[in-house]
């Protein structure tokens, strides 16, 4: 094993920051990160719709379900 020295620290550690995504790789292609959609749509009318249309939905299908299987 090499001698642990700064710099072959800093290298190490330079490594697994670019494995685990924490720094981008060394190019001009933007990174692909889902984290950076969170809180995108926070407060956002339209999303407010979605969601509540999508509630509307599941609970048609409840009801649906409900229906048809007797519960």
């Amino acid at each position: 094993m090499a001698e642990l020295t700064l710099e072959v620290l800093a290298k190490r550690v330079e490594t697994l920051e670019r494995i685990l995504n924490v720094i981008p790789p060394e190019s001009n292609t933007p990174v692909k990160d889902w984290r950076l959609a969170v809180g995108m749509f926070t407060g956002s009318e339209f999303m407010k719709l979605v969601h509540a249309e999508g509630k509307a939905i599941r609970e048609r299908d409840r009801e649906e379900a409900r229906r048809e299987f007797g519960e």
